[in-house]
């Protein structure tokens, strides 16, 4: 086990599952993320405009490093559709050391253009 400080992870809602693969692909293939995983659909139920709402979602869990966080926030807003984005940051306090140095890898150095599957490293 590693303590770690500078990582976090993110989450973020949308409304349509290709927004979801959209914003993760964009973060991971630009070296904000190492990884987003996604799932849903999740219900939300939220007050707006004085109003109790409710509607299907899918969120996104981006695992990067706490220096990145303007410029990955800058991505979503710009990406997103909604007024006010969820975009909430929960500190990782700790992690295995492999995982952790996987993640510290894939956000310090320039990201390949190739797509590969890898297995067991969400």
């Amino acid at each position: 086990m590693k303590s770690s400080r500078s990582f976090v992870t993110v989450w973020v809602t949308v409304p349509r599952r290709p927004l979801a693969v959209k914003l993760s692909r964009l973060a991971v293939e630009s070296g904000l993320a190492a990884c987003a995983q996604i799932s849903g659909p999740v219900e939300s139920i939220y007050r707006w405009q004085g109003m109790v709402e409710s509607g299907k979602e899918w969120r996104v869990v981006v695992k990067t490093r706490s220096q990145l966080l303007p410029q990955l926030e800058a991505l979503v807003i710009a990406n997103h559709p909604y007024e006010t984005p969820q975009f909430l940051v929960l500190p990782i306090v700790a992690g295995s050391k492999k995982y952790l140095d996987w993640l510290g890898e894939c956000t310090t150095t320039p990201p390949k253009p190739t797509t590969r599957r890898r297995s067991k490293t969400n």
